[in-house]
């Protein structure tokens, strides 16, 4: 059986999942065979695999990082939230149905085998997997409910802890003392150290407050991780990518920042081209002039398509296309931007309602969830021939009733729809290759008068890959690793011990 590491944080935001990409990354360049592990993830960023099922996009991240294809096993429970207190439920990649919190929590030690059959069965593979908690350890109200999220887990697969601390946020002290505080002994004996995330400055500044925080938890700190600029896709619509403020570039590329966005990481190949500029908006007021609007992927396009009218950013996008400034749509996107969205079986919000008539389409939804992989060639003007990889992941089908589709999938089914300079389209992913967004960039350019620059695009996969070995530069040359294999290998003998 593989050895193993567990990532937990003092709170959501921490810097788990890229603690667990870079780990990864490096185990990987070291010359082990290493796969990542969540037990549960709670995110509306998914991931579809290659064999169509369903997993968060955290861990499809780190099986990039590793070198390895992203499997399902790695993701078991995935919890795709659908209102303030109730989310999709998805175990091993397929749809279990929707539930309340309570009535998650009253079920969940049910999932224990599933979880952790997908565990040993990567373990069988592997040599050493990385297991990233879920928000803290320290959340005693939910201590019962913690099967197999944060100790719960630890203790079944028997992994020692790296505790992650945030001190860009502040109070990273208080937050890893006090965390280590709420925990029961045996929890607490777990953690083979703590790790500083996201520090700026002179780490010799820290040096009187490291050996406090030893003294009064009795746990080492193994590492202080510089703040990186490592540029990874993120995880869920708490992304700082969501707030930051772009670099203002030649293109103006708005993408509306939906309340239950999803899969935007869709965008993220634009912002590594040197002529686009991404910005997300969530208001008309800041919407301006952009050179294209771009209407993302939503869990629930109906009460999304509801917000955009009622706060005035589908009367700004109308008008702006009447003008001729293009819009894109991207699965819930692509939906919004159709005549009309029918849902008679209560999947989103029953009944109908009209779409932002942009696209000659109608919607229907219905309980089967599409999921697939797939390749595309785009047949729409001024992309026609623009080789696409990509995949589908969406309740309901639109059919087209005039117009042209926007690209041929592998299949030879058609997809998406176009008119004029409104397009829409099913496929997540439509930018990774690069083809597409050099075309959109030639394009957008050539409207403002202006050229293209001159060079081959880079395709988002070969800058992904620059990007984990750059985060796991930064974080080899701060993290005691040697401490980690020294953990992991004692844990691995006590489990091959009780074994015996």
């Amino acid at each position: 059986m593989a050895r193993c590491i567990m990532v937990q944080g003092t709170m959501s935001g921490a810097g788990k999942s890229l603690l667990a990409a870079a780990l990864c990354r490096i185990f990987r360049q070291d010359g082990w065979r290493t796969a990542p592990f969540k037990g549960q993830n709670m995110a509306l960023n998914s991931f579809v695999t290659r064999d169509g099922l369903e997993m968060g996009r955290a861990q499809a991240v780190q099986a990039q990082a590793a070198g390895i294809e992203p499997d399902v096993r790695m993701n078991p429970v995935l919890l795709k939230p659908s209102s303030d207190t109730g989310s999709q439920l998805i175990v091993l990649g397929e749809v279990r149905g929707q539930y309340e919190a309570a009535g998650y929590f009253q079920m969940k030690k049910r999932l224990i085998p599933e979880v952790l059959g997908a565990y040993k069965s990567l373990a069988a593979e592997y040599d050493i997997i990385v297991i990233e908690g879920a928000g803290s350890p320290a959340e005693i109200n939910l201590r019962d409910a913690d099967s197999f999220v944060n100790m719960g887990l630890a203790e079944l697969v028997n992994a020692p802890v790296l505790l992650v601390g945030d001190i860009d946020r502040g109070g990273v002290f208080a937050q890893l003392y006090g965390t280590a505080a709420l925990l029961e002994e045996w929890e607490r004996m777990r953690i083979a150290g703590l790790v500083i995330n996201k520090f700026r400055g002179d780490r010799t500044l820290l040096e009187p407050g490291l050996s406090m925080l030893e003294e009064k938890t009795g746990i080492p700190v193994l590492g202080v991780i510089p703040y990186t600029s490592a540029d990874i896709d993120d995880e869920d619509s708490l992304s700082p990518r969501l707030n930051r403020t772009q670099t203002r570039r030649t293109v103006d590329l708005a993408v509306i920042r939906l309340p239950r966005i999803s899969n935007f990481t869709d965008f993220s190949p634009l912002e590594s081209h040197s002529a686009l500029g991404v910005r997300y908006v969530d208001s008309a007021a800041g919407l301006g002039a952009p050179d294209l609007v771009i209407l993302p992927g939503t869990k629930s396009t109906m009460d999304d398509l509801l917000w955009l009218r009622q706060n005035g950013l589908e009367a700004a996008i109308l008008k702006l296309a009447s003008k001729g400034t293009p819009v894109l749509g991207v699965c819930g996107g692509f939906q919004m931007l159709g005549e009309l969205l029918s849902d008679p079986e209560g999947v989103e919000r029953s009944g109908s309602m009209h779409g932002m008539g942009l696209l000659p389409c109608e919607t229907v939804f219905s309980p089967q969830k599409t999921r697939t992989q797939t390749a595309a060639s785009v047949t729409a003007e001024p992309f026609a021939g623009a080789e696409i990889d990509g995949y589908e992941i969406h309740m309901g089908k639109t059919r087209r009733r005039a117009g042209v589709p926007f690209c041929r999938l592998a299949d030879g089914r058609e997809d998406g729809a176009a008119s004029g300079h409104v397009f829409g389209t099913y496929l997540h992913g439509l930018f990774e290759s690069g083809a597409l967004t050099e075309r959109l960039a030639v394009w957008l350019l050539a409207r403002k008068g202006l050229s293209p620059e001159e060079g081959p695009v880079e395709s988002h996969r070969a800058y992904q890959e620059r990007q984990y070995d750059l985060l796991a530069d930064a974080v080899r040359s701060s993290l005691d690793l040697n401490a980690v294999y020294a953990a992991m290998d004692r844990y691995a003998r006590k489990s091959k011990e009780a074994e015996l």
